[in-house]
């Protein structure tokens, strides 16, 4: 277990607005107040009145408001003093899980008890409290849960230092954090136990709305950002000096875009870009900046302008739930939970079991994120993918393996789970095994006699005829573990293997990012049209 001590000696993760107001003088409660949300959707200047059943009363020209505690956070010196005391389970890291999806997902925990969630934002920014009482508010006091949002690195650093039980990250932990964290007793941290997939997210480049652009290269978007390209009538746009917004070192946000525009290299020089601290700051500073520019959560666009991307092969990409399921978008990411072998409680446990359920996937969409639910996508004769099909710049060969395809897949919707690979290795990575238990209970409620196809693809690299061979046998791997985990309860189902090898791409093969995209194996069910 945690020890408690070490929650109650550090006041940003204790303090808690969970008692009742400290009496003050009426000549203060005149004061001027400012009541602030963490997604920024709630400013509120006024006279702090009063503070009744978990609400906030001032005065404002509009009136007298009462705005609950639950949406908001109270900044002043009239602001209320509150007792303290310590929660049941500590939660901390990442801005965009903490704010973006967290108070979704307790409050659904709550549901699925059939508990009532009061939750608070508590006098720390980017901090909430969630206290459960069982029987619909009608029983007894249940767990309570202290989110408190930063950046991903902070998920590490608390876990290795015991300040928290579950580490919220917008990144996948780096081997040095899991090395730390395994010489300290933490256990293995990319173990299925320790490393949880909760949803999966696309990054949007937004701008100004009134700003004509509508889609960017990505070679542009490196180059804005590493201060090469400086006003937007360089890129046909307006003349204005281009205004970059980033984010701070620590988020994880920033480090999956540094990743998917530089790969992993980033220039020495760059642009004077000004950091904010979340989400929704940027995109409240792109939203006020005709000439901004910046990169937010799919969750938190808040009425930017999101752009196209186009990638290197000059295919256009614009983020949607199927593509973000398939990790087929050049801006992807996979939002995370971790947590501790040794100190993990009995009631962080049972939150995390919950959260990458089936029953958390209503929540996660609910947020704007994007769950690990399987989407179904029709692959008809007239689309992009059958078109692209149709290329004539081929050889014989190639050709006739390409009209192959086209000629099966016609019969066959695309489902959104798409397996793949770790690098240089047979095994499925840790999205694999997630997909693998949902697509088994997916297909248990198929009719009886639905035809499932497991398609394997490759990348370029290696001759034509032994990428075919290659996928075919990692579609053949994949229908065997299927079978292996899913038994008896698909027995209904007809299963079947092939591959294609390097044709189809889904991404460039120019990159080893592209390549490691393309080397999959797609699920495809028989369309009931066919």
């Amino acid at each position: 277990m945690i020890k408690k001590s070490l929650f109650k000696q550090t006041s940003a993760m204790c303090a808690l607005a969970i008692a009742g107001v400290v009496a003050m003088p009426a000549s203060v409660y005149a004061d001027e107040v400012t009541l602030r949300s963490s997604d920024g959707t709630v400013n509120i200047v006024g006279e702090f009145q009063g503070f009744e059943e978990n609400a906030y009363i001032i005065k404002t020209g509009l009136g007298e408001l009462r705005i609950s505690a639950e949406r908001v956070r109270c900044e002043g010196a009239a602001c209320p003093v509150f007792e303290t005391a310590s929660a049941d389970v500590i939660i901390a890291g990442s801005d965009t899980v903490g704010l973006g999806v967290m108070p979704l997902l307790l409050e659904g925990y709550a549901g699925f008890l059939d508990a009532e969630s009061s939750v608070t934002a508590t006098s720390n920014e980017g901090e909430i409290l969630a206290e459960m009482t069982g029987d619909q508010g009608f029983g007894d006091p249940l767990n309570s849960y202290l989110v408190s949002s930063t950046g991903s690195s902070d998920a590490f650093s608390k876990l290795l230092a015991q300040e928290t039980e579950i580490g919220m990250a917008s990144r996948r932990i780096r081997p040095a954090e899991a090395r730390a964290l395994r010489d300290a007793g933490a256990g293995n941290m990319i173990a299925p136990t320790q490393e949880h997939i909760v949803a999966v997210d696309s990054l949007v480049v937004i701008t100004h709305p009134d700003n004509p652009i509508q889609k960017l290269s990505m070679e542009q978007l490196a180059d804005i950002y590493a201060g090469n390209i400086t006003n937007w009538n360089q890129l046909g746009g307006n003349d204005g000096e281009i205004k970059t917004f980033t984010r701070p070192e620590n988020s994880g946000t920033r480090a999956v875009f540094t990743n998917a525009i530089y790969g992993g290299d980033a220039p020495s020089g760059s642009a004077d870009s000004e950091v904010v601290s979340g989400n929704s700051d940027m995109a409240a500073a792109v939203n006020n900046d005709v000439n901004g520019i910046g990169f937010v959560s799919y969750a938190f666009q808040r009425g930017a302008k999101a752009l196209s991307l186009v990638n290197e092969c000059g295919i256009t990409m614009t983020p949607d739930p199927f593509s973000a399921r398939t990790e087929e978008y050049a801006l992807q990411r996979r939002l995370y939970l971790y947590n501790r072998a040794d100190t993990l409680s009995d009631s962080s446990r049972e939150f995390l079991d919950f959260v990458i359920s089936e029953n958390a996937d209503g929540v996660i969409a609910k947020s704007g994120f994007i769950g690990l639910g399987i989407d179904k996508r029709s692959m008809p004769i007239d689309g992009d993918r059958a078109l692209n099909l149709l290329n004539n710049d081929v050889d014989a060969f190639e050709g006739g393996v390409m009209r192959e395809m086209l000629s099966t897949m016609v019969d066959f919707d695309r489902l959104s789970t798409t397996f793949r690979f770790r690098t240089g290795s047979s095994n499925l990575d840790e999205r694999g095994r997630v997909d693998m238990k949902r697509l088994t209970q997916y297909l248990e409620s198929v009719p009886e006699g639905t035809e499932v196809k497991l398609v394997g693809f490759t990348d370029s690299v290696g001759a034509f005829q032994s990428n075919r061979g290659l996928s075919e046998r990692r579609a053949q791997q994949i229908l065997e573990e299927l079978q292996a985990v899913a038994g008896d309860r698909i027995a209904g189902v007809r299963l079947s293997a092939a591959g294609y090898g390097e044709v189809a791409p889904s991404a460039c093969n120019i990159s080893e990012d592209g390549r490691r995209i393309n080397r999959r194996v797609e699920v495809w069910i028989s369309n009931q049209d066919g």
